[in-house]
């Protein structure tokens, strides 16, 4: 008899135009578990012509702890800002995700989060 491995696990969170987007991931009680995850800050410059002073910040924090952080001039039309983690979380613990955007002269559209377990 062959035991089925659990499906992996996917979580997502969508801040939309808000600043803070958070994402908690309740603990496993038994394993140990690897996350790749995904942060996404969209924005689109204020006003028709753009602004030459015009920049968008995102940081990421895992568990409290600042894990990356990166600002960027924003570019005319959309632009974004993204980056990947990957993040050990030993058995019976949570994981706490939070991404913190910041602009200046750009309108923020759209904080995303997405945590994917490896297998």
């Amino acid at each position: 008899m062959s035991r089925n491995a659990a499906a992996p696990e996917h979580w997502a969170v969508d801040a939309g135009e808000h600043d803070v987007a958070r994402l908690d991931i309740p603990p496993h009680a038994v394993r140990e578990r690897d996350f790749e995850i995904f942060c996404s800050l969209t924005v689109k410059p204020q006003g028709s012509g753009g602004h030459g002073d015009a920049w968008h910040e995102l940081r990421v924090l895992v568990d409290g702890s600042l894990a990356w952080s990166r600002r960027v001039p924003t570019q005319p039309g959309r632009d974004s800002l993204d980056v990947r983690l990957r993040h050990r979380v030993p058995a019976g613990r949570a994981l706490r995700l939070s991404a913190v955007a910041q602009t200046q002269r750009a309108t923020r559209l759209g904080l995303v989060i997405t945590a994917d377990e490896e297998q």
